[in-house]
């Protein structure tokens, strides 16, 4: 399935959305829950899909912002990916291998996987790390040359309006991923912050980047990346980061993190040197090709959110479970936007908690109904899905938080029937990041 904009035609795009010759529904070609709201999938698109090769033809006034491609667009396609629509990109969700096979190929092998539809961030200048803490709850004055850590854009009502990873490097910037749903909106958050700073006569600036960002995530991700870097990767722990040249590419940035729970790297590389670094990698018979849909059912075995899923703009971080991103001194300080109700609900406990769910039977989905053992509803699942590694159902949601306890028994209402779940600790899958041990 191949989704792409057509040529040019006066003052309009003609956009034709192709799928697979054999005109397979796509219900046999994907899990059902990879068709929820996350991937954004226009219904149109969806209805169409299970019709025909040719399924949906539009035109699109020059006004409409085109989806956009990354670099290796072209190479998805002859790699056989099945395209979708994704925060604005098309994206690929599947390759040739089955969704489970590729999801159990990261966990025992490694897989390669196309992130360049994340935004990627400089923060340049001597107030950079005051003009950063201006924004997100972590400490970043405390991370070391080359370290990183998880953190979150808040808002004056303790809402997250994305997460993001934010690197110290020994360059003199800072390096920020953030989510591709939120690019417009992260870069506007920034550019304001960042007139305020510079009216104030602050020294600072932004550059955003037009580099491509890929991934390889599995126990055998070492393996595959050392031969093509002089770095020893032993001495590179879980949220460290190292400017580097990989396999003779020059300028890439090799972070130790990914979104899986795995072991792994993503790698900065500059867009003219992509594929060529995409086909070195694949050379090795450790390495296959990952799309959004084993990527979404890895991280939530990890028990890692979703943004515009698990965790929005009316969600705090105390509500979220994510307490730990928020800097000692900076719960201190109260300097980040919306501290007060942050730092308040960390003392007095919030009225709802991010929880994991485990049970059997028909799969949880999104915005299934949790439900008290006497039939009361008390939250919502906000991701779910089978486990490939689990063989049962996983999810994540909010409930009460009398009831967020591990262990606790509750029902989920699926298809109108309660069926049994409990409260589970999360990660589901334990996690192996490295961290040097």
């Amino acid at each position: 399935m191949v989704l792409h904009r057509g040529h040019k035609v006066g003052h309009h795009h003609t956009v034709v959305v192709l799928c697979c010759k054999e005109g397979k529904m796509l219900s046999r070609m994907l899990p059902r829950y990879l068709l929820e709201s996350r991937f954004r999938i226009q219904r149109k698109v969806l209805e169409s899909i299970t019709s025909g090769t040719v399924i949906h033809k539009r035109h699109a006034s020059a006004s409409e912002n085109p989806l956009k491609k990354t670099e290796l667009f072209e190479f998805h396609r002859q790699q056989g990916a099945k395209m979708v629509e994704f925060a604005g990109w098309i994206m690929p969700v599947q390759y040739k291998d089955s969704h489970i096979i590729s999801h159990m190929h990261t966990r025992q092998h490694c897989s390669f996987f196309d992130v360049s539809h994340m935004l990627q961030t400089k923060v340049h200048g001597k107030d950079r790390v005051k003009f950063m803490e201006s924004l997100i709850v972590a400490d970043v004055a405390e991370l070391k040359d080359n370290q990183g850590t998880l953190s979150l854009f808040t808002n004056e009502n303790g809402g997250i309006n994305d997460d993001l990873i934010v690197t110290k490097t020994d360059q003199g910037y800072l390096y920020v991923v953030s989510n591709a749903g939120c690019a417009d909106k992260d870069s506007a958050h920034m550019k304001a912050k960042l007139n305020e700073f510079k009216a104030a006569g602050h020294d600072v600036d932004l550059e955003f980047l037009n580099e491509s960002l890929i991934a390889l995530q599995g126990p055998s991700t070492a393996q595959v990346l050392q031969p093509g870097m002089t770095d020893d990767l032993s001495k590179l722990t879980f949220m460290t980061s190292v400017l580097t040249e990989v396999f003779g590419i020059p300028g890439c940035r090799v972070t130790r993190c990914g979104y899986t729970g795995e072991d792994g790297v993503e790698i900065s590389a500059p867009r003219s040197h992509v594929v060529a670094l995409t086909e070195r990698l694949l050379l090795d018979s450790e390495v296959h090709l990952a799309g959004l849909g084993a990527r979404d059912s890895l991280r939530l075995e990890a028990g890692l959110c979703l943004y515009g899923n698990d965790i929005d703009e009316n969600t705090t971080p105390v509500e979220g479970s994510l307490v730990w991103t928020i800097g000692k001194r900076r719960r201190q300080t109260r300097d980040f936007p919306g501290a007060d109700i942050i730092v308040s609900q960390i003392k007095t406990k919030p009225k709802r908690k991010r929880v994991g769910l485990l049970s059997m039977g028909p799969p949880v989905r999104q915005h299934t109904p949790i439900l008290s053992p006497d039939g009361r509803v008390i939250g919502e699942v906000t991701s779910g899905c089978p486990s490939p590694c689990l063989k049962q159902n996983i999810a994540m949601g909010y409930v009460e938080n009398e009831f967020s306890k591990v262990g606790t028994d509750v029902l989920v209402e699926v298809r109108k029937k309660a069926v049994k779940a409990v409260i589970s600790k999360m990660p589901f899958v334990a996690t192996r990041y490295y961290t040097g041990h």
